[in-house]
C-alpha cells in the first residue's frame, strides 16, 4: 500500500469519518503544497433537536467534535513526520482576527474538501459531503507528502431548495448558489449571523453556535 492509502486507513481507524486529499489553490504554506481534510460527521439525532435555536447539547457536541478534529489532525501529522515528512495543522474552528475581521480561519477547510472530491458547498454556505450531507465538521492539515490527487469538479447539490434561506433568522444566507468562484461574502453574511448568534443565544454557549440551516437541510435528512 502507498503511504496514501495507509493513511487513510489509520484516520479511519482513529475514529474520523472519512479523509480526502487534495493540492488546493490559494494561500496554502510555502513549501507544503497537499493537503490532508479529515471528516467527521456530526450526531443526526442532536442536530434533529435544534428546532429554531441551538441546544444546550449541541454547543457541547459542536465543541467536542472540534477538539476530537484538533486531537486527530496532530495524529495524522506525527505519522507524517515519523514518515520523514512535514506537517502544519489548521484547527477545526479558530478565527483568526486581522484588521478587526474575525471571522475566517487561516485557510478555508470547505476549499481544500471540495477540492478533495468530497462535495459540495451549499447555498447556507455549509460543506455538503457527498454522503453524510452538511452535518459534518472538517480539519485541514498541510504537508509536503507528495498524493494522487484529481482535478474533480463540484457538482450542485442544492438545486431549487432554499430551505435554509428561509430558515435562517438572521436572514444570512442571501439565496445565491456557490460555484467555483464564487466568494463566500457573495452567498453568505459571516458578520451578521454572528452578531445575530451572539444576541439572540446568548444563553446556549454564549452565542457561538446556531446550526438551524443544518438542522432543515434535507441532505442530512434519514442518513
Amino acid at each position: 500500500m502507498s503511504i496514501q492509502n495507509d493513511l487513510k486507513e489509520y484516520m479511519l481507524l482513529q475514529g474520523v469519518s472519512d479523509v480526502g486529499f487534495s493540492a488546493p489553490s490559494g494561500d496554502t504554506p510555502e513549501s507544503l503544497p497537499y493537503a490532508v481534510t479529515l471528516v467527521v460527521r456530526l450526531s443526526q439525532a442532536i442536530i434533529d433537536e435544534i428546532d429554531g435555536a441551538p441546544t444546550h447539547t449541541y454547543f457541547n457536541h459542536y465543541r467536542t467534535v472540534n477538539a476530537f478534529i484538533d486531537r486527530a489532525l496532530l495524529m495524522c501529522g506525527l505519522y507524517l513526520q515519523k514518515n520523514g515528512y512535514r506537517y502544519i495543522t489548521v484547527a477545526a474552528s479558530q478565527s483568526i482576527n486581522t484588521d478587526g475581521w474575525n471571522y475566517r480561519g487561516r485557510f478555508s477547510h470547505k476549499q481544500a474538501a471540495v477540492q478533495a472530491g468530497l462535495g459540495s458547498i451549499g447555498r447556507n454556505s455549509l460543506f455538503i459531503h457527498k454522503d453524510f450531507g452538511s452535518a459534518v465538521r472538517l480539519g485541514t492539515l498541510f504537508t509536503d507528502c507528495q498524493f494522487d490527487v484529481e482535478n474533480i469538479t463540484p457538482v450542485d447539490m442544492c438545486g431549487t431548495c432554499s430551505l435554509c434561506v428561509d430558515s435562517c433568522p438572521a436572514h444570512a444566507i442571501k439565496g445565491g448558489k456557490w460555484s467555483e468562484n464564487t466568494e463566500r461574502e457573495d452567498i453568505f453574511d459571516a458578520g451578521k449571523c454572528s452578531e445575530y448568534m451572539k444576541h439572540a443565544f446568548q444563553k446556549i454557549g454564549r452565542g457561538a453556535v446556531c446550526g438551524i440551516c443544518m438542522s432543515v437541510c434535507p441532505h442530512n435528512k434519514g442518513k
